[in-house]
């Protein structure tokens, strides 16, 4: 299989949101089902999950029957449409999935599990959108001046222009962001409305179109000026309202994800060229047992029931059923029109999402990664195993043309692989990993330091810098470098994103934390269970070889 390019720079996502369903669906909340009760399995995309939060609740405590007297009681996970593709293709006990589009049941059904395509109902919608922070689409003369993709993807890629219409106060830069398109429907999405902008078309783009040499530069002219992109759209819109405008200035989600999130500060641009609507299908699974499928279709009809629809609308989402009124906050001043979107893309074929991915890893840049590695005593055993097997897994979703320097740190800093080109060098990188040994001290600061140095000496205009950090512990020996301003400084220069992982309670979460969040990056706190799937995340976060297509 041709690796993709492990592209792009991220900052993100709600932690182990990509292993949701790898690790066991349903188990959250078990024991407070009814023993008698008929349960129905759900998946939904994650931007439903407003809704369903309040609304699964509701039905549970209805106590609605089916025709054998049991209470039906729905279970949901919430996961982006890609990745559920890959974890429900060769089968599963999901009664109900609630997709963005049509389009993901025929992938599913493509990588062969039809299951779900002969009884699907559209239960809400909402368009897709560029969610940007109010302050700034005013800046750039919105609501009067409409906006479009390609305005977007310049004003990204163009400092120059963005600091015209800014005057310098909202940032140095527009930052952009959008979801993983091989694991996410609004990521697809956007790659996909960029094409049709390119082609100024509406029917649904061919794969023809795709590789016309306009599109691929339109493509690759917004996806040059992204510096951010997540594994779902939830946390997305999350991370966007908690972070503020420095952190990301816009990001393409749905309107009623801007809208919850946003509360008004977060207002919904339809791109003048026209977005996609997403319809938000209700399909259930034909394999199913008679029992779940009874009680799926009880609770299908209640979310198109005028309580369930108006449940929906009190979160920003568009109902199917005209019995019920749309009010706030789907109004203006939520920045919503409901006039828009005036032009709708006709939904896309499963040719054109497979298409698309290999688009959209041409369009990313190539990352320069320095890795720092904690090899101290403390990590012997089953520590060291799992976070070699997950360093192995994650070099192995790498792109050919990235660039990889490996730092252990224990008593001393040891550069054991200097800023070789993954390609041609992958399985040697691998070999070095699974060579390494835990003994001796632990010299944190000593390793970012030199890490930041290694960036600094090979940073290029062409590749986006990282700088990953695993420790399971405080530092005890360095003697070059202290946690101060300067190493902060040092370790954010050259616009270096910096991902920190707490390997177990002993890690000092304060350092790491805070190094993070200075360097535009995420921390997070693993154990042995979990270390796997951090190292996922960061694949997914630079558009590593994860999802449909890859």
């Amino acid at each position: 299989m041709k690796f993709k390019n492990f592209r792009g720079m991220a900052l993100l996502f709600a932690l182990l949101s990509l292993t949701t369903l790898a690790c066991g669906l349903f188990d959250d909340g078990a024991e407070d089902i009814p023993r008698n009760a008929a349960v129905v399995n759900v998946v939904a995309n994650t931007s439903l999950k407003a809704w369903l939060e309040t609304a699964v609740p509701n039905f549970n405590a209805s106590e609605t029957e089916n025709a054998a007297g049991d209470p039906v009681y729905v279970v949901v996970e919430y996961t982006e449409s890609g990745q559920a593709v890959t974890q429900m293709a060769g089968g599963t006990d999901v009664a109900l999935w609630l997709p963005e589009e049509q389009v993901w049941v025929n992938l599913l059904a493509d990588q062969g599990n039809g299951s779900f395509q002969n009884d699907c109902v559209s239960v809400v919608e909402s368009p897709l959108v560029i969610g940007m922070w109010r302050s700034v689409a005013e800046a750039l003369g919105w609501p009067g001046l409409p906006l479009g993709w390609l305005d977007i993807g310049s004003l990204a890629a163009d400092p120059s222009a963005w600091n015209y219409y800014s005057g310098g106060e909202l940032g140095d830069t527009f930052r952009l962001g959008h979801t993983h398109p091989g694991l996410s429907g609004s990521g697809a999405s956007t790659l996909l409305a960029l094409v049709q902008s390119a082609q100024s078309k509406t029917d649904a783009v061919t794969i023809e179109d795709i590789q016309q040499p306009i599109v691929q530069a339109s493509v690759g002219a917004f996806e040059g000026g992204v510096t951010w992109f997540s594994a779902s759209t939830d946390a997305l819109a999350d991370t966007m309202q908690q972070r503020g405008v420095n952190y990301l200035t816009a990001a393409v989600m749905y309107e009623n994800t801007a809208v919850y999130y946003g509360n008004g500060d977060i207002v919904p641009i339809y791109p003048l060229e026209g977005t996609f609507m997403a319809t938000h299908p209700a399909c259930l699974n034909a394999a199913a047992d008679s029992t779940a499928q009874e009680g799926a279709q009880m609770f299908r009809d209640y979310l198109l029931d005028v309580e369930g629809q108006e449940t929906a609308v009190s979160v920003g989402l568009r109902p199917v059923n005209s019995a019920v009124s749309v009010g706030a906050p789907l109004d203006e001043a939520h920045g919503v029109d409901l006039a828009q979107p005036a032009i709708v893309f006709n939904s896309p074929s499963v040719a054109a999402i497979y298409g698309v991915q290999d688009v959209w890893a041409a369009a990313r840049k190539d990352v320069n990664l320095v890795m720092l590695l904690d090899t101290s005593g403390s990590m012997r055993g089953s520590k060291m195993d799992n976070m070699r097997t997950a360093a192995e897994q994650f070099v192995e979703q790498m792109g050919d043309d990235d660039y990889i320097t490996l730092i252990a740190f224990a008593t001393e800093p040891i550069l054991l692989v200097q800023h070789v080109q993954v390609g041609p060098n992958r399985q040697k990188i691998i070999g070095t990993i699974a060579r390494l040994e835990a003994s001796g001290d632990t010299t944190l600061f000593d390793a970012i330091g030199d890490g930041a140095a290694m960036i600094a000496e090979t940073t290029q205009s062409d590749t986006t810098n990282a700088l990953v950090v695993l420790t399971d512990g405080q530092d005890t020996r360095s003697y070059r470098y202290s946690f101060n301003d300067a190493l902060v400084q040092a370790a954010a220069a050259n616009n270096t994103t910096v991902f920190t992982i707490a390997y177990g309670t002993d890690a000092d979460e304060d350092v790491l934390s805070a190094l993070a969040a200075s360097a535009n990056g995420n921390f997070y706190l693993g154990d042995e269970a979990s270390i796997a799937a951090i190292y996922e995340e960061m694949s997914a976060a630079f558009g590593g070889n994860v999802g449909v297509g890859r």
